[in-house]
């Protein structure tokens, strides 16, 4: 039997994180993956982060895991792959599958990292090939390379799902709506509203009816719910598709903790059934800890600082360090973590219905009930503004924790204060030299940059655009609203892409005056508006 001073359990980002934590105070750490590649969710969310500097906010995902096994590396931890573990028993013993071997590990102090699975949802239909999980959509895109299928109805419209249709469409799929059961979005306004500019509808109060087809889906039926979740007799609406994609939620993957003993709760604000855990990650049973979606569900970024926060306890546990180095070094992460869990999407604020911002700005109903901010709701937030010149627009309407757009803008056209979950406001008069950072820094892809007077009748709109193949200058097609409606007819007359925007492209349209306002996405083509 092997001994080491931490044994961690998944090397997704509150694994690695809390692994960097122990190893670098110089203790003998291993974690042990059952999967291939070490790095979790990270190494296929090819979207940017949101947060502050701090949290790696304009980072992409799979670019953060890579760090993060760097530091890893860097930091002598030892990362077993394929092996699965089977149990976790008094003494903190360890049984791990490997191979066609089962190997029996011995920790001084455990840090379960296991993540969360994905939920199901069942219907009429739902074992039919053709129906899959987000997460299972984004690990063929994002890792093999392989489209899903090409006509995609996504269930959900939590982050998971928001973030996985993007994906669907810059990798060439079709989704031909997005579906839920509750009467709001449930994720970013931002993510939704990326995803309604390309004309993608939103179906709120719906679910799944049945899944079409034989020996594959080949169509689906969504009808609408009542106010008790009951389906409505004659709203019944018809989809010709592929694939199904489910994005109903996740739930913690707290086997082994049950396993060992741990006090647990049925928690439905953290997903499930979850270890009861302190502020610094400890379980009942002392020495062992959690950290992550297994102890509550959240983003990557808290995951992250859960991992940390867990690592430094371990090693105070195992007296490597003292009190006071790890009461200093844990109130830093604390503070990191506290930034993160404010806001309109905080965890305390789970359930609640919220009807106005921060800065007491009335939250967009229209929005919340298909995707995108109005034209006469858009003006109600700081962050939108007519100049004399080129400035930026920026559409984030709601309070969610991210500043990147600040510390993009080296003129101070844009200010969000030391609150990072306030919203954006945009000062006109700082003079913006249409360097296009914020554009590209921008996690919502929620900032535009806007010129009303170009010329005498014509103004132009540079907007992210992160889609195969890129348009050209000169190219001609039309400009689509917030909706994805044309509104009028565009001409690119500027495409920047350059290694400090992260893959992200800045498309210039050219639009009538009028429009300026109004044109949020271009598709290419020799179609007529008007």
């Amino acid at each position: 039997m092997k001994r080491y001073d931490v044994i961690v359990v998944g090397a997704g980002p509150a694994g690695l994180s809390a692994a960097i934590e122990t190893a670098r105070r110089g203790l003998k750490t291993i974690v042990f993956d059952e999967n291939a590649r070490p790095g979790g969710q990270l190494i296929k969310q090819i979207h940017k982060f949101f947060g502050s500097k701090e949290h790696m906010a304009k980072e992409r995902g799979f670019h953060i895991g890579e760090d993060l096994l760097k530091e890893a590396e860097a930091a002598g931890v030892e990362v077993c792959l394929n092996s699965i573990v089977a149990g976790l028993y008094l003494d903190k013993e360890v049984v791990v599958k490997q191979g066609d071997a089962v190997y029996h590990y011995k920790g001084d102090s455990i840090i379960l990292a296991t993540g969360a699975s994905e939920n199901m949802v069942m219907f009429d239909g739902w074992t039919l090939p053709g129906v899959i999980g987000a997460g299972a959509a984004q690990t063929m895109m994002n890792l093999h390379g392989v489209r899903p299928g090409s006509k995609v109805l996504m269930l959900g419209s939590g982050n998971v799902g928001l973030v996985v249709s993007y994906q669907l469409l810059q990798a060439g799929c079709e989704v031909v709506a997005i579906v839920d059961a509750a009467p709001r979005v449930g994720g970013y306004g931002v993510h939704a509203s990326k995803l309604a500019r390309t004309g993608i509808p939103f179906y709120l109060s719906h679910t799944i009816l049945k899944a079409e087809g034989t020996n594959c889906v080949n169509g689906v039926t969504i009808a609408e719910l009542d106010g008790n979740f009951q389906f409505i007799p004659g709203t019944e609406k018809h989809f010709d598709c592929d694939t199904i994609c489910i994005a109903v939620g996740l739930s913690p993957m707290s086997k082994l903790a049950k396993m060992s003993g741990c006090a647990m709760e049925e928690n439905g604000r953290k997903g499930g059934t979850v270890p009861v855990i302190s502020e610094t990650g400890e379980t009942s049973i002392p020495g062992i800890f959690a950290a992550g979606d297994v102890s509550g569900i959240e983003e990557a970024s808290s995951a992250m600082i859960e991992g940390r926060i867990a690592g430094i306890s371990a090693a105070e546990y195992l007296g490597y360090t003292g009190e006071e180095e790890t009461e200093r070094d844990i109130k830093v992460q604390e503070a990191s973590l506290d930034s993160l869990r404010q806001g309109m999407f905080a965890p305390k604020n789970r359930g609640k219905k919220i009807e106005t911002t921060d800065e007491g700005c009335p939250i967009s109903t229209h929005l919340l009930r298909n995707g995108y901010l109005n034209d006469e709701e858009v003006w109600n937030y700081p962050g939108i503004t007519h100049a004399a010149s080129i400035h930026p627009v920026i559409e984030c309407t709601q309070n969610i924790p991210c500043n990147p757009c600040q510390d993009a803008c080296k003129k101070g056209c844009i200010k969000i204060g030391t609150d990072m979950t306030a919203l954006p406001q945009v000062d006109p008069d700082a003079g913006c030299i249409n360097c296009g950072m914020c554009v590209a820094n921008c996690p919502g892809q929620a900032i535009f940059l806007v010129d009303e007077h170009y010329s005498e009748d014509s103004a132009t709109v540079t907007l992210p655009y992160e889609f195969l193949p890129l348009p050209k200058k000169g190219d001609a097609g039309v400009a689509l609203s917030r909706g994805g409606s044309p509104v009028c007819d565009a001409e690119v007359v500027a495409v920047r892409k350059v290694p400090a925007f992260d893959q992200t492209a800045l498309v210039t349209i050219k639009v009538p005056k009028d429009f300026a306002g109004t044109a949020r996405f271009f598709k290419a083509g020799e179609e007529n508006v008007g």
